[in-house]
Formats: C-alpha cells, structure tokens, sequence
C-alpha cells in the first residue's frame, strides 16, 4: 500500500484535484530527502567552508518540503489560507536552495541534481497554488 493509495480512499474527500495534490506531496518528500543529502554530501566536500549557505538552504529547504507534504496530505477541514501559506513558503525555499545549488552544480553532482529536484517540487507547489487562488 503506499500513501497514493491511503489519500485517494479518504473518506471525506478534499474539492481539489487529488492529482494534482498528489504531485505536490511526492515532489515533496522527494525534495526532501534529495536536499537532506544534498546537505550531507556538501558536508563531504573539501571545499566546506563555500557550501555552508548551501547546506543551510538545504537543510531548509528540507524541512520546508517535509511540513509542506503533511500539510497537503491532510484532508479534512482543510484551512486554504494555512495551505496556501505553507506551499509559498515551500515554492521560496525551493526557489533559494534551487538557485544556491546552481552556483555549485558545475562543481558538484548531488548540487545539480538537487537543483532539478528543487525546481520540480517549485513547480508542484505552483501547480498547487493555481488551484487554490
């Protein structure tokens, strides 16, 4: 069983498009996890002392994209003002740690890939937030 599956046989359905929200949690998670070892292999690299914004903007980043995939996940009385709150945020740390991972893609892999990953989850949240305003 996987969460698709929990979420699509709620019993109280959420009016938005369930695939749409479903994107945007596994964007998320993915998001997530990617910069947690994004941040952890920048901790790896001989140049440390140039990637401490970078592991900072990822280690936000990553919680940012973990509050965000529990939040839209929930589906039962949902607050919009607190989703779409949420989901801003996550779209402006997505964009930051997306950006600072660029600086250094060229240098490092896991900073290219986790860049990619940050723009996906960035366009998932505005997906999001289309269907919401």
């Amino acid at each position: 069983m996987t969460f698709e599956e929990i979420f699509k046989s709620h019993p109280a359905p959420t009016s938005l498009d369930r695939d749409t929200l479903l994107r945007c949690i596994r964007e998320c998670l993915d998001c997530a996890a990617s910069c947690t070892a994004c941040a952890d292999a920048c901790l790896s690299e001989d140049d440390l002392r140039m990637l401490v914004r970078c592991i900072r903007l990822n280690l936000d980043c990553a919680d940012a994209c973990g509050a965000t995939s529990r939040t839209v996940a929930r589906q039962t009385a949902a607050d919009l003002g607190v989703i779409r709150t949420t989901i801003k945020a996550c779209a402006a740390a997505c964009l930051a740690c997306g950006e600072e991972c660029e600086r250094h893609a060229v240098h490092h892999e896991h900073c290219r890939l986790c860049a990619e990953v940050c723009r996906r989850c960035e366009r998932a949240c505005a997906d999001v937030l289309a269907l919401i305003d």
